[in-house]
């Protein structure tokens, strides 16, 4: 939890930085703390999707199915990401645009990639990503102002780990 942690904690804090809203979170990988906002998968439990290739077995336990669906959330998100940098030039290098603005272009960028979808459901761009197993109202929210491990955090995600692994367990 070094580096990638120490930057988090700055983006958090300095002035017209990082804005995480109370109720929400990002997916984030081992690099970065088990905090409010942030949630990871367990460390020492199986999490790349290429792990869990054939012959390997299903998740064992709440960690393992919970680090399997994290994995497998972050790599669609890691993918979407990729198809929208492939189809939109802008989104291949950095952007000098306010903060604002960029968003607004993803948004963009998010929104003509779905209109296109709907008359083209076999696109051309997806089948140069990588496959899955090669990846690995602001003014009334709440936002997060810490980047601290604590007991309530990881509690949480131990009772959607527990959920996710009994609605799994008794699936028909």
């Amino acid at each position: 939890m070094g580096g990638n942690s120490h930057l988090l904690r700055d983006a958090v804090h300095r002035e017209g930085g990082l804005r995480v809203p109370a109720e929400n979170y990002y997916s984030c990988d081992n690099g970065y703390a088990n905090a409010d906002g942030f949630l990871t998968p367990y460390r020492g439990v199986r999490y790349h999707l290429r792990e869990w290739d054939r012959g390997s077995g299903g998740p064992q336990n709440r960690q393992e199915l919970f680090n399997l669906k994290h994995s497998s959330t972050r790599n669609v998100i890691e993918r979407t990401f990729a198809l929208l940098k492939v189809r939109w030039g802008i989104l291949r290098s950095q952007s000098f645009y306010p903060i604002k603005v960029q968003n607004r272009i993803i948004l963009a960028c998010c929104m003509i990639h779905n209109f296109l979808r709907n008359g083209m459901p076999d696109d051309p761009f997806e089948r140069e990503l990588p496959s899955p197993a090669e990846c690995g109202a602001e003014a009334d929210l709440d936002f997060i102002s810490t980047i601290d491990s604590n007991t309530a955090w990881s509690t949480w995600r131990d009772a959607l780990a527990t959920s996710m692994y009994n609605e799994w367990r008794n699936r028909p």
